[in-house]
């Protein structure tokens, strides 16, 4: 596929190998619940030996975007919510779509660019796994406050990761009063982000929801990539 290519259609369910033999080539197949498969690009680490499936929500069809916010809200709609906060960048996208779709107004952005009325207690410093070295801070514009105060919060982000993102949101709304309900992403990309909430409470990752979930792969041989266990581990170390 070309890189332009990928995030453009959801296909029927069982349409690729989600265990090929000699690993998947360029891209992943991450399913929905009801099996419909997105393919998304594999993307080498550092190490030369894992990779993970990349999503870029402002990247997607209107399509693609679409039935991740709808099925975002219809796996969260359970909890509740009387707002929606985004984070950004592309966690704004899929925010704004999950609230429209469970039936909101209006939603709350976090941001990184600071405006001349902003207040020091309502920012956090920020960093993520795609932009380690960028120093930033994310913020809450204080007007929104009311919207936020004593209510029932849904906090989205278009993908949970590492879990540095999701964890300096959370600081930033307890700074604030606010612990969310729920917690909302397009995609879970492996589960490396459950340690780094559950530092800051144990009963953080039991109120993450997830609509795709992507493992961490592994480099098998032929240079294909598979899902990376402790047996595949072993055997390559």
């Amino acid at each position: 596929m070309r890189p332009h290519e990928f995030w453009q259609e959801i296909h029927p369910p069982a349409t690729f190998q989600k265990h090929p033999a000699e690993g998947h080539r360029e891209f992943f197949p991450a399913e929905f619940e009801d099996g419909r498969q997105l393919r998304l690009p594999i993307r080498e680490l550092s190490d030369g030996r894992h990779a993970l499936a990349s999503l870029i929500i402002n990247q997607a069809s209107f399509d693609v975007e679409d039935t991740l916010s709808a099925a975002l809200a219809l796996r969260t709609q359970p909890f509740e919510p009387e707002i929606v906060v985004g984070l950004p960048t592309l966690g704004l996208t899929v925010a704004r779509g999950v609230a429209r779709h469970l039936g909101h107004s209006r939603y709350v952005p976090l941001g990184t660019s600071r405006k001349f009325w902003y207040r020091d207690d309502l920012s956090v410093p920020l960093s993520s796994i795609t932009s380690p070295s960028q120093s930033k801070s994310l913020y809450l514009d204080p007007r929104m406050m009311p919207l936020i105060e004593n209510k029932r919060v849904l906090l989205v982000d278009d993908v949970i990761s590492s879990g540095t993102s999701i964890s300096a949101a959370l600081h930033l709304l307890s700074n604030c009063g606010v612990a969310p309900v729920v917690i909302g992403a397009a995609m879970l990309q492996t589960d490396r982000w459950q340690a780094k909430l559950a530092e800051l409470d144990p009963s953080w990752p039991e109120r993450v929801v997830g609509v795709l979930k992507t493992p961490l792969l592994q480099r098998m041989p032929g240079n294909g990539w598979l899902e990376a266990t402790p047996e595949r581990e072993a055997r390559e170390s």
